[in-house]
Order: C-alpha cells, then sequence, then structure tokens
C-alpha cells in the first residue's frame, strides 16, 4: 500500500507550531485550507485543528502569543527543540545538531539565520521535502519524542496538543502514557548552556519575536507548497 502524501500538512503544521505573529495570523485560513485539501490525517485530527486555528484567528494576538510563550518556552517537557528530549544539555548533542545540520545541507537546504536544526518546525520542513515513504519513516524516528510532548500538552490543557497527535498519527505512532520530569522554571529554562558557549537552545521565541520560514533552497527561495501561503 502506497504511503499517502503529506508534504503540504506537514508544513501546515510546522507554521502551526510557529511563534503566532501576525503574518501567521493573517494566513490561518489558508492553513486550514491546505490541511482540509491534502487530508493526511484523520478527521478527528482535522477537527482538532480547525478548533486550534479557529481559536488563532478569534483569539487577541497578544493572548495568543502570551500563551505560545507560556507553553513551549515555560520548562523542558513541552520543547520544541527535539534534543532536548534526547540529549538535554549532554555533550552529545553539539555532534547530533551537527549530523542534523549536514544532512538538510545534502538535500539541498539551508538553515536560516538563527535557527537551530532540532527546531520542531525547522524538521517539519525538511521532512516535508522527502518522498513520502522516506518521511514516514523519519517521522516514525522521532514518535517516542511527538509522544512525550503530546501528552505533557494534554496535561496543560493547551489546544497545541493537536498539532503533536496529527505528527504522531503521520508517524504512524499511538498515544501512549509517558512519566514526564519536573519542568524547571522559565528563568531556568532560558540559561546559556555552557557547552555550545552561549549558544542558545532551551528557548524557542521571545514575545514580539517573529518566527520565520527557516529554510530556502541553496541559492534560490523555497517555492510555497500548493494551497499555504505563510
Amino acid at each position: 500500500m502506497a504511503t499517502p502524501k503529506a508534504a503540504t500538512s506537514l508544513r501546515v503544521l510546522a507554521r502551526l507550531l510557529s511563534y503566532p505573529d501576525a503574518r501567521l495570523l493573517r494566513h490561518l485560513d489558508e492553513l486550514r485550507v491546505g490541511l482540509h485539501q491534502e487530508r493526511a490525517v484523520s478527521d478527528v485530527r482535522l477537527t482538532e485543528l480547525d478548533a486550534l486555528i479557529g481559536a488563532l484567528e478569534r483569539g487577541d494576538a497578544l493572548e495568543s502569543q502570551a500563551h505560545y510563550v507560556d507553553v513551549f518556552d515555560a520548562g523542558h517537557a513541552t520543547s520544541l527543540h527535539l534534543f532536548e528530549h534526547v540529549h538535554a544539555d549532554s555533550r552529545e548533542r553539539g555532534p547530533a545538531m551537527i549530523d542534523l545540520a549536514q544532512t538538510y545541507q545534502k538535500a539541498g537546504l539551508e538553515l536560516g539565520a538563527g535557527e537551530l536544526p532540532d527546531f520542531l518546525p525547522v524538521v517539519l520542513e525538511f521532512v516535508s521535502t522527502q518522498p513520502p515513504r522516506t518521511a514516514r519513516a523519519f517521522l516514525a524516528e522521532m514518535a517516542h519524542i511527538f509522544n512525550a510532548i503530546f501528552q505533557a500538552l494534554l496535561q496543560r490543557q493547551s489546544p497545541y496538543a493537536a498539532v503533536l497527535g496529527a505528527l504522531l498519527e503521520l508517524s504512524g505512532g499511538k498515544p501512549r502514557a509517558v512519566s514526564l520530569r519536573p519542568d524547571e522554571g522559565i528563568d531556568a529554562s532560558w540559561e546559556e548552556p555552557r557547552v555550545f558557549g552561549g549558544c542558545s537552545s532551551a528557548g524557542q521565541a521571545r514575545p514580539n519575536q517573529a518566527r520565520p520560514i527557516i529554510f530556502a533552497k541553496q541559492h534560490a527561495a523555497v517555492a510555497p507548497c500548493h494551497g499555504v501561503s505563510p
């Protein structure tokens, strides 16, 4: 059985996990259309994602941005930096970052300025460029991380759990209970890890900091996927 295409959905999910700046908020309807046209995820997940998009559309922009920061910048359990869940601040994290960045380069993709290769929206942009079977296999390797973040978001009753639930579904995984370690305070989560000489790897966007699309073809811009503008 052929693996269904999910390139558009992956790019939409990447954008939904990005900081909800004005540019993202202007294009929410197009993101919804992209998800429904491709229908790579189940109707249940589509309904949940519609609810998240609707909440962003109806909500106050500053409150949405504050919620994003509170959810994704306040500790380890919901961090969108994947190696935070695998290597924490160990010395293995640096080489893993380099290996992942080289994987992107071999595919003809470059990181934007200031982005780290393990940031989940970055990873999803890369995966969206791969053939369906390769993309699913890549996602499957991260399914246990998706599940851990998914469970942490459910615990916080955050509507962003819908995005991780969709990613878990696209990876072929299923939700399962996990033990979550206690989160550090927000000040600790923003500390600069010494191993990387001050390169921030614990926090994502700060308030009022835009999250630009982070991938571009070498020597040329990435063409927007069908039905998705941001």
